[in-house]
């Protein structure tokens, strides 16, 4: 008998006609474990999966629309935050990590991002050096998200397809983007979403491509290319799924649609600014492959905990443990049981996985297919220090 195979446009036409069956990622582990991987093909139409997590590597494009007379603006600041200006004359991108001037760690460019989609007013202060065809040469005024042509969110590097935990095996407290690491192997910290987040879901790239709609910061948004570091060359279980780091995806959305709940700004005490993002990706089941994929459970992926007291780019691992041992709340390092603690929102990521699955089943988000593929091989290379000129 032929194995079943479904096609983008029946699942559309399913979901368009309200017939499509729509599970989260967390239910059809559920359903798989029940009823195996046969049953999840054959009633299963989509399969949402969420993350919600700091995405250091975020912010956004703004264009402010022309002032009287014109200015070029080669210095940008919103908020006393700087933004990167070498495009066109009004064009700027405010990195979400970018410290205010006057705040320091206190505020940032996510800050910026999360004030400007909440209706707050933004200042905005700039400066150029003056042109014939753009005279002005500073202006101060208040923008927000309506009175700007045009605000979108770029992330170059989101939804990591795995990720490390962190310890530290030193005498003293370290602060780091993986969070407060106490001494002595005092905790373990971990920011993956497990069964439920995206590149886990589809460890191949099989439906997650360049083009894919995606749910973004609470408005529909799109995979526009692989992220930076991508790396799907990393180790991998008998599964499939990478041991660690390895794919990332960049994307894009329009930032005006967005919603403060599903995009917030942090701090990390003694690291910095980041933004927290939430994705969600409907993932077809399209044949056996993507149904055995998306039945991955906690228990089937494992990530290595990384010693971020040691300073190196290739820090040690201590042990190698899986998303249910992380969730357990303690796993064991050296004989000693040590308290772990998630970095990212289960809950959030949930909600967003939900939420997904509510929009599909009434007809309000349809599924797009890539136009490519991502990669399969690494794009990251290691910068020496002292290169030649």
């Amino acid at each position: 008998m032929a194995k079943r195979k479904r096609t983008y446009d029946e699942i559309n036409e399913r979901i368009r006609k309200g017939e499509a069956v729509v599970v989260t990622a967390d239910e059809v582990t559920a359903i798989a474990k029940e009823s195996g991987v046969e049953q999840v093909l054959e009633k299963v139409d989509v399969v949402t999966t969420a993350t919600f997590g700091a995405m250091c590597s975020s912010g956004a494009f703004l264009n402010f629309g022309h002032s009287e007379p014109p200015i070029k603006m080669t210095k940008v600041w919103l908020n006393d935050v700087p933004a990167y200006t070498g495009l066109a004359a009004v064009d700027a991108y405010i990195g979400a990590t970018e410290l205010s001037e006057r705040e320091g760690m206190n505020y940032g460019g996510a800050h910026v991002i999360e004030d400007l989609i909440s209706g707050k007013r933004i200042r905005l202060r700039a400066t150029a050096y003056g042109t014939d065809c753009y005279p002005r040469r500073e202006i101060e005024t208040y923008i927000d998200k309506d009175s700007i042509n045009e605000a979108f969110l770029f992330n170059p590097r989101n939804a990591y397809q795995n990720y490390a935990a962190a310890t530290n095996s030193t005498d003293r407290i370290l602060h780091t983007y993986m969070g407060t690491l106490l001494p002595r192997f005092g905790n373990v910290t971990y920011s993956t979403s497990g069964q439920l987040s995206p590149l886990l879901n589809d460890p191949e790239y099989l439906t997650v491509g360049i083009g894919t709609r995606i749910f973004l910061g609470g408005a529909q948004g799109y995979v526009a290319w692989n992220g930076t570091q991508h790396n799907p060359s990393r180790q991998r279980g008998p599964n499939g799924v990478p041991i660690g780091a390895a794919g990332t995806i960049a994307v894009i959305g329009d930032l005006k649609q967005m919603s403060p709940r599903y995009l917030r700004a942090a701090r990390f005490y003694g690291y910095g600014v980041t933004l927290y993002v939430g994705i969600g990706v409907p993932i077809p089941v399209l044949d056996e492959d993507i149904a055995r994929f998306v039945s991955v459970s906690d228990a089937d992926i494992t990530t290595g905990i990384c010693d971020y007291g040691i300073p190196s780019r290739q820090r040690p691992v201590v042990a190698t443990v899986s998303y249910a041992q992380l969730r357990s709340g303690w796993v064991e390092i050296d004989g000693k049981k040590v308290r772990t603690a998630p970095l990212s929102s289960l809950a959030m990521a949930r909600e967003i996985a939900e939420v997904l699955k509510s929009q599909i089943e009434t007809g309000k988000f349809l599924l797009t297919e890539p136009v490519a593929r991502l990669p399969l091989t690494a794009t990251v290379r290691q910068l020496a220090a002292g290169g030649e000129e």
